[in-house]
């Protein structure tokens, strides 16, 4: 008999801010409500990389950046859960700086769950499955789960 304490079934989810993520993310809940399990939200971000000197250095210094990345992670979970005080479920946020296939793998590592959207914030919108989605797919440490959204409020 095992007298350690078991934690509740751990769901990690990819957020970005798309319709499709934020429908990834009410499933997540959705389902750890189910299980009694929790939700880590996992936003992989990077800082705007010059080309050829047409895009500007930021101007915010490292941990001000940081912190308008968790912001931007906030507001899309405000946006997909709704705002207000009290979730039903467990929810951790995790703001990484990162690739986002290589972030959500990191986080899947002992993880029941891998949540994703069909597609993200990238340029090949009418892909079935954008590439972060197909890397998890293929390489995650967990059963993944990917979430189609057809728009707002799915």
């Amino acid at each position: 008999m095992n007298n350690e304490a078991t934690s509740p079934p751990r769901i990690v989810v990819g957020v970005d801010g798309s319709e499709p993520s934020k429908a990834a993310l009410r499933w997540a809940v959705n389902q750890a409500k189910l299980t009694g399990g929790a939700v880590d939200a996992v936003f992989a971000w990077d800082y705007p990389t010059p080309w050829h000197g047409l895009v500007p250095p930021t101007e915010k210094d490292p941990s001000e950046y940081e912190e308008h990345m968790r912001k931007v992670l906030n507001h899309a979970i405000d946006e997909a859960l709704g705002s207000g005080p009290g979730r039903p479920v467990a929810l951790r946020t995790m703001s990484t700086h990162g690739h986002p296939a290589a972030v959500l793998l990191d986080a899947a590592a002992g993880a029941e769950l891998l949540v994703v959207g069909n597609r993200g914030l990238g340029e090949f919108r009418e892909a079935l499955l954008g590439s972060v989605g197909m890397h998890c797919v293929q390489h995650a440490p967990c059963p993944v789960v990917v979430i189609r959204s057809s728009g707002p409020g799915t």
